[in-house]
């Protein structure tokens, strides 16, 4: 008995280990282990095969850029769009695979990251804890609400700032030098 239970242990903790391997090792995704679709309702679907010769199907994947700011068009992570979001695979360029599957990737990726550039700051007000924002982006005019004091203004490069906005919006600012004193003023309790 004593030994049927060590034996259970043991295969317990060997199952641990598999899971733990699988989390955390790496799948490079290319254009000869993966094959990328479109499904009826516009989302990308993958057919993938492991370095095993076992070949999966994800009914539908979320693409995410490991570093959204400073390397776009690298590192980019497919991952599992339900429950913990747990990665596929990495695609190390995205130029590697076909104009077809690029253009399909990026598409899903603009839905994702879509960031309007303030080109113009027309006012600022704050009250009670929150900061309404008026402004003129890239792609239109705009207003929001950011929430003071949690970090929703930050830089993610020289002279480069993005704000979060109470819907979870991402809005940039790509140069703060290139806006008017006004304007760089209205935004010093910000940045």
């Amino acid at each position: 008995m004593t030994e049927t239970i060590v034996k259970n242990e043991y295969d317990v903790l060997e199952q641990q280990k598999q899971a733990v391997e699988d989390i955390i090792s790496v799948r490079l995704i290319t254009d000869e282990n993966a094959v990328f679709s479109r499904t009826d309702g516009g989302f990308v679907s993958l057919t993938f095969t492991g370095e095993d010769g076992k070949t999966v199907e994800y009914n539908r994947v979320a693409v995410h850029r490991c570093f959204p700011h400073s390397d776009p068009n690298h590192y980019i992570s497919i991952r599992e769009p339900d429950g913990d979001g747990r990665e596929i695979g990495l695609i190390e360029d995205l130029s590697s695979l076909s104009d077809e599957t690029v253009n399909m990737l990026e598409e899903q990726l603009s839905l994702r990251y879509f960031t309007p550039k303030i080109i113009r700051l027309k006012n600022i007000r704050e009250e009670y804890g929150y900061s309404y924002w008026d402004v003129v982006t890239d792609k239109g005019a705009c207003r929001f609400t950011v929430r003071m004091g949690s970090g929703n203004v930050y830089s993610i490069g020289k002279n480069r700032y993005l704000i979060n906005d109470l819907d979870g919006n991402r809005f940039e600012i790509p140069d703060l030098y290139e806006m008017t004193p006004r304007e760089i003023k209205q935004l010093d309790l910000f940045i």
